[in-house]
């Protein structure tokens, strides 16, 4: 049975203009090679959805990247972990959300800006109008001394990484000291959660065994609509909220639905977040923001 996050880890702090959280993360990551690192997440934008659940939704990204580019402190990069845009069957308009996905975010100010898919953007047609406009579905880069892993659990229809990419993160982290931080961003969760649901990933068990060897990584993900802390051994995995409608906690209803809108309280549960090394040097943070 894999071990629940303990809340000990994840205390809840006063933050600007959002909540911060300690994130569990070692500070190895806030002193890794000596610098300070900054990044946003954003996930779950669903460009192109329409319906009650957000009566906003032709809004609500512009809403995002407006309030990225009013914070105090710009981030080195953004990570946009999936569903970019909402499915559909038809292949054309597929790719004219992609393209009005990729013009609304060059609105961004920070233009270093990266991106895996979700499954309404890539399990139809196993990615291929995805990698027209973003190139890559998985991918790993370095930045102030910690090592991101980019992993794809959505272009193969079945919900897994598959062995060609499992045989990639093996060869790609056997050159990493076990010592360095390693973030992983995915789509799914690499953990069950919620599989009759769709939150989980088929193999993600094999990608937990590859990483758990290494001392210091922490997984960052999409798809299921809200925050979420999860620890596989020493692994901490953290769930986004999204920029579309909330979905309700794992199993807390019979199926898997949206959440109602509330015309009193709207954009209520959509957000982003930020992940850095904060103020105090070793103290690495989880900073959630309203969209408003």
């Amino acid at each position: 049975m894999q071990a629940q996050f303990d809340r000990r880890d994840f205390m809840k702090l006063a933050g600007y203009g959002g909540v911060v959280f300690a994130t569990g993360l070692s500070p190895a990551y806030a002193a890794a090679a000596g610098k300070d690192f900054f990044f946003v997440q954003l996930s779950d934008t669903h460009w192109g959805f329409s319906g009650p659940p957000n009566p906003e939704a032709a809004s609500t990204l512009k809403r995002a990247v407006a309030a990225v580019n009013t914070l105090p402190r710009q981030p080195d990069f953004i990570m946009f972990t999936g569903d970019l845009t909402h499915t559909t069957d038809d292949p054309k308009e597929r790719r004219r959300r992609l393209a009005e996905f990729k013009e609304i975010v060059a609105g961004l100010a920070v233009k270093n800006q990266r991106f895996i898919p979700g499954e309404h953007d890539a399990s139809l047609d196993k990615g291929e109008a995805y990698q027209e406009f973003f190139g890559r579905t998985y991918y790993a880069f370095d930045h102030a001394g910690i090592h991101f892993v980019a992993l794809d659990n959505v272009s193969d229809p079945g919900a897994k990484l598959g062995q060609a990419q499992l045989d990639w993160l093996k060869a790609d982290l056997a050159q990493i000291d076990k010592d360095r931080p390693i973030i992983v961003l995915t789509h799914r969760p690499l953990f069950d959660l919620q599989p009759e649901w769709d939150w989980a990933t088929a193999d993600g068990k094999a990608a937990i065994d590859i990483l758990t060897p290494y001392k210091n990584v922490t997984v960052f993900y999409g798809h299921i609509h809200q925050e979420h802390h999860h620890m596989t051994g020493h692994i901490a995995h953290h769930a986004a909220t999204s920029l579309i409608f909330p979905l309700p906690a794992p199993g807390a209803q019979p199926k898997r639905a949206p959440v109602a809108w509330d015309p009193a309280a709207p954009f209520k549960g959509l957000g982003f977040r930020s992940v850095g090394s904060g103020d105090a040097p070793g103290n690495p943070v989880i900073k959630q923001y309203p969209v408003a």
